[in-house]
């Protein structure tokens, strides 16, 4: 059975992916075709990104970094949740991206964003930097809108159709990191 992570994107005060990241893991544990674990960057407490070599030519000392590192590399697929920060994803979970590259190497990822618009822009944006390090995102992904998603912009209460589509994510994450795990491992 595959490992996915679900990575909460956000280390923000009041922040509301740690809620949309439970549901989905709630939801992709009642499936049964994949261990499924909540992974939270606030936890890791890492620090911004300032290594002198990019982690391709040399993995950081640090042992925050190592933490992380030996978590990343120990799922075969990942679901994103992120909130949009002006059209883009949080410095912190950017930086958590930036620390590695071999621990991204060939794994799947699906994506869950919200935002006043539902966070596209920021999904965009998060796709171009999985390609980079080697991610496979799979082509469906939930977008859930503040105003419509959230009561108050604070209670996250999603609307019934976005089960539906973070089933069809789910099911070409698990398919997909299924096939890359050989390569994952090698």
């Amino acid at each position: 059975m595959v490992k996915i992570g679900v990575i909460v994107g956000s280390t923000r005060p009041g922040r509301k992916a740690d809620a949309v990241a439970r549901w989905v893991r709630d939801v992709a544990a009642k499936r049964g075709d994949a261990t499924v674990e909540l992974v939270d960057i606030a936890d890791y407490a890492l620090p911004h990104f300032d290594e002198v070599l990019p982690p391709s030519m040399a993995p950081s000392r640090r042992p925050a970094v190592r933490r992380w590192a030996a978590t990343v590399a120990g799922f075969d697929g990942f679901v994103f949740v992120t909130p949009e920060y002006n059209h883009s994803i949080p410095g912190a979970l950017k930086d958590s991206l930036d620390f590695l590259y071999q621990e991204w190497q060939h794994a799947a990822a699906g994506l869950v964003s919200y935002g006043v618009h539902g966070g596209t822009r920021a999904a965009e944006h998060l796709r171009l930097v999985l390609g980079q390090l080697g991610v496979a995102d799979v082509r469906s992904q939930v977008a859930l809108s503040l105003t419509t998603d959230f009561v108050n912009f604070r209670d996250f209460r999603p609307a019934a159709h976005h089960e539906q589509a973070l089933g069809t994510m789910l099911d070409e994450v698990v398919a997909w990191a299924g096939t890359l795990r050989t390569l994952r491992r090698a």
